[in-house]
């Protein structure tokens, strides 16, 4: 399996993301923001960071990148797209995840290990773990209060597009405690906390590890199924 890194000016996750892709032993590596080919890869990760200086606001000028024109029509294949914190941010901007992402409510940076519960255990990304398993994984932003209108709210009930959210203390405010979700069709997800700073027990949990190897899941299965169709 092929992955993809992207990479913006003030990007700071990028590596975290690439090593963590390494321990799995799948095929990675960086894509500076200004590509226009992403075919010959079968997920993206859009790491976190302060892209472009988080000038404006997060993941608003990272939403206009020469990469971003390519990302949409990769997501429009059905390919793989995870975002991470200012990832997320990017992809809300972009308009490939339904909402947006506020300040936190306590106007402070938060940097911790969160408690997230497991919403959706049956997504591309999400089907290593059990339903409603509760998983430990860091957060690191200011700006990770997820807000969408309520009829938007509704539609991701609906549609069981809540993939994650806080077990516990909701640390920056989100709207029923959404700490990441998936859009319609399934294969792009937004997260704040940072499952790549998690992979490992040294690290202080290896919780993080799942998202990865669903990923891998996913993707094989899609393999086998289209040999066989």
């Amino acid at each position: 399996m092929n992955f993809g890194v992207l990479v913006f000016p003030g990007s700071n996750c990028d590596l975290d993301c690439y090593k963590a892709v390494e321990q799995l032993g799948e095929s990675v590596e960086y894509v500076w923001h200004t590509e226009t080919d992403l075919s010959r890869f079968d997920c993206i990760l859009v790491p976190g960071g302060f892209s472009y200086g988080d000038y404006l606001r997060c993941g608003a000028i990272a939403r206009f990148a020469l990469v971003m024109t390519a990302l949409q029509a990769f997501a429009e294949e059905g390919k793989f797209v995870l975002g991470i914190c200012n990832g997320f941010q990017i992809l809300t901007e972009a308009g490939l995840l339904p909402g947006a992402l506020l300040r936190n409510k306590s106007l402070k940076f938060r940097c911790h290990q969160t408690l997230l519960k497991v919403e959706n255990s049956g997504t591309n990304f999400t089907n290593e773990y059990q339903q409603n398993q509760i998983i430990d994984i860091p957060i690191a932003h200011g700006e990770g209060s997820y807000y969408c209108d309520e009829a938007t709210l509704e539609r991701l009930k609906a549609n069981n597009q809540i993939v994650f959210r806080y077990a516990g203390e909701n640390p920056n405010g989100s709207v029923d405690d959404i700490a990441g979700v998936v859009n319609e069709r399934g294969n792009v997800l937004g997260m704040m906390p940072h499952p790549e700073r998690a992979v490992h027990q040294l690290l202080g949990s290896d919780d993080g590890m799942g998202m990865f190897t669903s990923i891998l899941k996913a993707w094989r299965e899609k393999q086998n199924a289209a040999v066989h169709s």
